[in-house]
């Protein structure tokens, strides 16, 4: 008993009543405009006059629903009167790319498509929204507010008068006495079950017409793939980039500490590559936060092959011995190739520092016509000197340049080499300018 009264004293409930009936009051001025006809149309039969008006009228109300400030009004008024949880709503693209064109590369920001299609349906079902809308707010104020005025006028008995109320062929006369009274508590509870049925009502209708359709729910699942894919993109950046960096870092300040004493030049360069790298980290940092809150960020931080001499200075600098083998027009790989090819150095690089066993880091960089093949080879087994501990990992590497690798479709081989020596190896397809 008590959860079928439970609606009757929410605010909510009559919050949704309130959202009906001030689209029966919104009506007016459209009604209005529906009596002009039927005002120099005096002659025709009162049915057709009454079926004229209503015609009008409807009509009206329909062209309103077919704005597109409409349904997005509409929208944001449910879902704080009626507590429907909508979204908003979202444009249906066309994609303009060329059939058979394949997804943008890793690395590259998303393109979105040039034209939206405008959704005619979807006006449409505001359109009914809005009829249905003022059709259950006229019906609710009418009969909530005859109910509420008989609540008002029952117990007129005990003031001398005589009342009572038809309402649809159902008449309750006041008799005097407490029945006047139990009937009027009686409407006020029957005006209450009035609205709490006009908003279950509304909250029914809301997702069915306001709520989006097929084509919506697809964009909106586009769009949630997109801003997926470009998180999973700033995550593999934040993991090569920061990664790498704090990698390098701390044994660059361990090579510091070690050498302060006995030699302070090479501990004031392993600082001052300490100070570069940070520094680079902090841009890298900056612009990902950055587009993970949503602000309007500076242009990303692109590191090329370009940039790949800087890097294996910086591993010098931490104490390891590079031994890099650079062939082909590296300077001809451009975009989106030579973004990832330098990711992918750093992230073999940071793996070689963490895990490897000392001894020399091979680089090897191959341009040919058709591709790109890169190699990291460092050696495996006992370490020199640090703890196993000391780089903890957390397993996203190797499957990150893996998928890094096969979206732009090419080939990653990563395992042992022979006894002690860990290879890393992918290969890409370039094209490169004649």
């Amino acid at each position: 008993m008590f959860r079928g009264i439970r609606p009757l004293l929410r605010g909510s409930t009559y919050a949704g009543a309130l959202f009906a009936y001030g689209g029966a009051f919104a009506s007016i001025p459209p009604l209005v405009l529906a009596l002009l006809p039927v005002t120099e149309w005096r002659s025709a039969p009162y049915g057709v006059r009454v079926a004229l008006t209503l015609v009008v009228w409807a009509a009206l109300i329909g062209a309103v629903g077919l704005a597109r400030t409409t349904r997005r009004v509409l929208i944001v008024c449910a879902r704080r009167l009626l507590g429907v949880p909508l979204p908003d709503p979202v444009a249906v693209r066309r994609p303009t790319s060329a059939p058979g064109a394949g997804a943008a590369p890793v690395g590259s920001a998303p393109v979105a498509p040039a034209s939206a299609v405008s959704s005619g349906a979807d006006r449409r079902r505001t359109s009914v929204w809005l009829l249905l809308h003022v059709a259950l707010g006229w019906v609710g104020a009418l009969t909530s507010g005859l109910l509420v005025l008989a609540a008002l006028v029952l117990p007129g008995k005990w003031l001398g008068a005589e009342a009572g109320v038809s309402l649809f062929g159902w008449t309750v006369r006041a008799t005097g006495g407490w029945g006047s009274w139990v009937a009027a508590l009686g409407c006020l509870l029957l005006a209450a079950v009035v609205c709490a049925a006009v908003t279950y009502a509304l909250r029914w209708l809301a997702p069915r017409l306001l709520g989006p359709s097929s084509a919506e729910r697809l964009a909106l699942a586009a769009e949630r793939e997109l801003l997926l894919a470009e998180r999973n993109r700033l995550a593999h950046e934040l993991h090569d980039s920061i990664g790498h960096t704090l990698t390098a870092t701390t044994i660059q300040a361990a090579v510091a500490g070690e050498v302060l004493s006995a030699d302070p030049v090479a501990a004031r360069a392993a600082l001052r590559s300490i100070e570069e790298s940070a520094r680079a980290a902090l841009e890298d940092l900056d612009y990902v936060l950055g587009v993970l809150r949503e602000e309007k960020t500076g242009t990303a931080p692109t590191r090329t092959l370009a940039d790949l001499p800087e890097l294996l200075d910086r591993l010098r600098h931490a104490g390891a011995v590079v031994e890099p083998e650079l062939t082909g027009e590296l300077a001809q790989v451009q975009g989106t190739a030579s973004r990832a090819a330098y990711r992918i150095l750093q992230e073999g690089l940071t793996n070689a520092l963490r895990h490897g066993a000392g001894g020399p880091i091979e680089v090897r960089v191959a341009a040919a016509p058709d591709g790109l093949e890169l190699s990291v080879v460092n050696r495996t087994g006992a370490g020199t000197g640090r703890s196993p501990g000391a780089f903890p990992t957390s397993g996203h590497g190797l499957p990150g340049l893996a998928e890094r690798v096969r979206l732009l479709h090419g080939e990653i081989e990563a395992g042992p080499d022979g006894p002690q020596r860990w290879r890393l190896t992918v290969r890409l397809p370039v094209r490169l300018p004649a």
